[in-house]
């Protein structure tokens, strides 16, 4: 089968299209056609020997995929063969097969397309399951979304408005404030021309919000910690802005601040049933058109490095997805 290979670290994507085996299927597996697959800023992590889960060379990236199911091991009752699916996987999936388990694979509305479903998995569950599970975001509380146009930021903030939230997004510049908009933000704020902390203090007459969530990291985190309102709970999801921020337990203690680390991944394997609830209810907003998924860009599998170097420059809006033939 195709598949894109890392063989090299490196903080640029370097993968090469090859020929490998199809993946051995194990007991609890269902090996997938795939036929989209989406593209994680975690993937970049991965590919430049960063990621929590470091790899040795050569293997293959790809943590979300949609497509056909081909077999599943005996017992399998999530999916049968000739399913429409879509599954998180622990890698492996920018190739023509993958691999997954059987409790991370969800079958397809009628209505949602391969390129659609590539991207769901992973910014889809992380959003629903750290907003409503850890964060506990409720209707008519005010939630700050950074990085607001991106893959993760954007469904957080269609999430937050489909809870009952007041959503506030933050990005870079008025094009994707103008996405944000359009997905559910009822206020934006552009961090390159903007003060974050003292927007929101207008916005929400001095008091601040009562839940951050965070997938850039760095000054932006910084800055939206000094916007929460006391009692408030912030959610750490990423560091795509590249830097990792130290948060002073001082500042904690005189609001009654929560920090929250979450990695869906971990979550997933930690606890699947909720996982599985957080997609059931998922899978139903989409069915009733709460949910429309954005993808900005859909490439061929072998442009994997392009579409990586896509995400990481922040250049693109919504997620981007591999296309395989």
């Amino acid at each position: 089968m195709r598949a894109m290979l890392c063989k090299t670290l490196g903080d640029t994507p370097d993968l090469v299209l090859g020929e490998v085996p199809p993946p051995p299927l194990p007991s609890d597996g269902v090996r997938i056609a795939v036929k989209a697959a989406g593209i994680n800023f975690a993937d970049s992590l991965m590919v430049a020997g960063k990621y929590h889960d470091r790899l040795t060379p050569p293997f293959i990236p790809g943590m979300e995929v949609a497509g056909v199911v081909l077999e599943t091991a005996p017992g399998v009752t999530t999916c049968r063969p000739g399913d429409r699916v879509m599954a998180a996987v622990d890698g492996g999936g920018f190739a023509e097969q993958a691999i997954a388990a059987a409790e991370d694979v969800h079958v397809l509305p009628d209505a949602m397309d391969f390129v659609t479903a590539a991207g769901f998995p992973i910014a889809y569950g992380t959003s629903h399951h750290a907003l409503v599970d850890k964060a506990g975001l409720k209707p008519g509380e005010t939630l700050l979304v950074t990085g607001a146009a991106g893959g993760v930021g954007l469904t957080a903030v269609e999430i937050g408005h489909a809870l009952g939230a007041t959503v506030i997004a933050t990005a870079g510049g008025a094009d994707k404030l103008a996405v944000a908009r359009r997905y559910g933000a009822d206020h934006g704020i552009d961090y390159k021309s903007e003060d974050i902390r003292e927007r929101v203090k207008a916005l929400t007459d001095g008091r601040g919000v009562d839940v951050v969530y965070d997938p850039v990291g760095g000054p932006v985190f910084d800055a939206s910690l000094r916007a929460t309102a006391p009692g408030g709970r912030l959610l750490v999801i990423g560091f795509a802005g590249g830097k990792v921020q130290q948060i002073a337990a001082n500042y904690l203690l005189v609001k009654n601040l929560t920090v929250i680390g979450y990695v869906w991944g971990i979550q997933r394997r930690m606890d699947p049933p909720a996982i599985r609830r957080s997609f059931t209810r998922l899978l139903e907003w989409f069915a009733e058109g709460r949910l429309k998924p954005l993808v900005s860009q859909s490439l061929p599998l072998a442009e994997a490095n392009r579409a990586i170097a896509l995400l990481t420059s922040r250049a693109s809006t919504g997620k981007v997805v591999l296309e395989i033939n």
